[in-house]
């Protein structure tokens, strides 16, 4: 469905008039923007959409953002970028209506469930085991690396429910229930202090079957949904020009470096150019992909967005710390122990933020697997030789 913008802009004014956001409880405000199709508009009408494109949730994005309008963004990023978009696209009717409405407020957090001790990169080597038992499933094994699970609701699970058939056809998805009996979350501090991550272990837990998401045996596809909208969640947004830690590296060297003329720092100014120029770039192409993009499962442009990311991140962050010479160094050693209610991707100090963005290449499949998939579904190259392929799960040998 054609949805103009002048529309959006008359159902955005009729909202805020009659829910000033500045005086509005965060949670009305949000329920009444996802019952006004504004909190997804590329989702469907009655799901939180319009029918739009994603083009025009971002400037539905832009407007709220301007209008300094509530967001659980922030706190439920698993949700709002990962599985919501996974439940429109594999979710029964009754999913959908139960779960998209809480997880836009905030109301319900949510987490996911995929990597594993010994399925990181290779994702479809789980072995958390789900056996059917009448209406319902026991599921018994550990996830690790998963982010906001101490606060989160509910979780997107996969797990291995036939290990006689080949690794990625025995697989099925699950929306679990986060304070279920058996459901057991740790922390996972990081370099920065904080426990963004957690290991989760499930001992015997019971997901009733209404709870499968997709087909029995037809997770992979559910999770490749999940995975592709991942990196276009990290990678694919776009942000105000000359915003971010590429606006905070030219803060730091306007603070330390604008009354200099010498060679070297002339050298510094052109590093700091070229940043730029390189984060504008990303930018301008993200703009340019969600042009194009639609909604359900985005195409393989998603991994070359987030692979620029994770790059661009690391290096531009590395250039706020060396902007700052021995400044840079003097991040406290008291690193506070604490679990975060929001996931803290940038932003803050850049000290902290340097360390931070190491983990970039990582998350959401790392750097290394991007460039497998823009070699294979880009470029059209070669896959690399898989002698796992057409094997049972349970005789591939593990670790």
């Amino acid at each position: 469905m054609a949805t103009s913008e002048a529309e959006i802009d008359r159902l955005i004014d009729d909202l805020v008039a009659e829910f000033p956001p500045e005086s509005t409880n965060p949670v009305t405000f949000l329920s009444e923007q996802f019952d006004r199709g504004l909190a997804w508009a590329q989702f469907p009408v009655g799901l939180g959409g319009l029918g739009a494109s994603p083009a025009e949730q971002l400037y539905v994005l832009r407007r709220m953002s301007r209008l300094n309008a509530p967001t659980a963004a922030g706190r439920n990023v698993i949700g709002y970028g990962m599985c919501a978009p996974t439940i429109v696209a594999h979710g029964t009717d009754e999913q959908k209506q139960r779960f998209l409405r809480p997880l836009f407020t905030g109301e319900e957090i949510w987490c996911q469930l995929f990597s594993e001790p010994g399925a990181g990169s290779d994702v479809a080597t789980l072995a958390m085991r789900a056996e059917r038992d009448g209406d319902e499933w026991i599921v018994t094994g550990q996830k690790v690396w998963t982010t906001l699970a101490h606060e989160a609701s509910f979780g997107l699970l996969i797990a291995r429910s036939n290990p006689d058939v080949p690794k990625h056809k025995g697989i099925t998805a699950f929306l679990v229930d986060m304070h279920a009996p058996g459901v057991d979350v740790r922390p996972l501090y990081q370099a920065t202090g904080e426990a963004e991550f957690n290991e989760c272990f499930f001992n015997e837990v019971r997901i009733p079957d209404s709870r499968r998401l997709g087909g029995v045996g037809e997770g992979w596809g559910v999770s490749i949904t999940t995975l592709m909208n991942e990196r276009v969640s990290i990678g694919g947004t776009v942000p105000p020009r000359g915003s971010g830690l590429i606006g905070e590296a030219v803060k730091i060297w306007k603070k330390h470096w604008t009354s200099r003329s010498d060679a070297y720092a002339m050298a510094v100014r052109s590093e700091l150019m070229q940043c730029w120029v390189r984060n504008e770039v990303g930018r301008l192409t993200n703009w340019r992909a969600n042009d194009l993009r639609r909604a359900g499962t985005p195409g393989p442009e998603g991994s070359v967005a987030k692979l620029a990311f994770a790059e661009e991140n690391q290096r531009t962050s590395e250039l706020c710390v060396n902007l700052m010479g021995s400044e840079g160094m003097l991040y406290g050693s008291n690193y506070p122990q604490i679990r975060p209610t929001e996931s803290a991707m940038t932003g803050g100090d850049m000290r902290k933020a340097f360390i931070r963005m190491r983990g970039n290449s990582i998350e959401g499949g790392t750097s290394e697997v991007m460039r497998n998939i823009i070699g294979e579904r880009v470029l059209g190259l070669a896959g690399e030789p898989r002698n796992d392929k057409d094997v049972p799960w349970k005789d591939v040998p593990r670790s």
